[in-house]
């Protein structure tokens, strides 16, 4: 069964609050992997952190496309760090309207990086938290694999992923109002490869009624990145 670990993530407003979420056999740090024969914890091969939508708008680590991201990782033995924004929860600060938000992002990032040192990171985002994290993720070195759920296409602009070569998910509700399909196919086009689109029939931009596809749908991208 996953284990959850409560951390406090510095950042240079004070810290951001978040949840790591681990798989079975994976150790917490590798300070922890030393306990390998002991008790099977083992360092990943991969770790990533998830980004959450709009703080304004009651966007918080715990929502359920969040959650879900995260659990799909974890399926893939993947240490999913999730975390509040500035001003969200426990974390300091207070919103900056995208700006400080990045930086947070690269927070994030830096405490896994020194949790898991020389394991190459994932970055996922929803919503607000694909808008903020996937420019983050596409300039940061550590990072290999990005994951788009509900990517609001009006404001991420295919011009701010240029030149990211890197392998990009994106998973996106049919019906989803901040990144309607005609928009969604445009913006698509225009991202580099390699890169993967899943609509979800039926689904509005948080999959509402859509969960369990939208867990579907995030399997099959991340079985087709890292097959069992």
């Amino acid at each position: 069964m996953a284990q959850l670990i409560q951390t406090d993530i510095p950042a240079s407003h004070g810290i951001l609050e978040g949840l790591l979420r681990l798989p079975d056999g994976v150790a917490a740090s590798a300070g922890d992997a030393g306990d390998a024969d002991a008790n099977g914890a083992a360092l990943p091969t991969m770790a990533a952190v998830v980004c959450h939508p709009h703080p304004q708008f009651g966007g918080t680590m715990h929502n359920k496309v969040v959650f879900r991201l995260a659990a799909a990782l974890v399926e893939h033995h993947i240490p999913a760090l999730r975390f509040n924004f500035r001003g969200v929860g426990r974390s300091t600060g207070a919103y900056d309207e995208g700006r400080g938000e990045a930086e947070d992002v690269r927070a994030a990032l830096d405490a896994l990086a020194a949790r898991y040192p020389g394991a190459p990171l994932l970055l996922a985002g929803f919503s607000f938290g694909a808008w903020v994290g996937l420019p983050v993720g596409c300039a940061d070195p550590r990072v290999t694999h990005l994951i788009a759920a509900g990517a609001p296409v009006s404001l991420l602009h295919a011009d701010d992923l240029a030149g990211c070569v890197k392998p990009k998910l994106i998973v996106q509700g049919a019906l989803d109002q901040y990144g309607p399909r005609a928009a969604l196919e445009q913006w698509f086009v225009r991202l580099p490869e390699p890169k993967r689109l899943t609509i979800v029939p039926g689904a509005d931009h948080f999959f509402t009624q859509q969960q369990n596809e939208l867990a579907t749908a995030l399997d099959a991208g991340l079985s087709a990145w890292f097959p069992a």
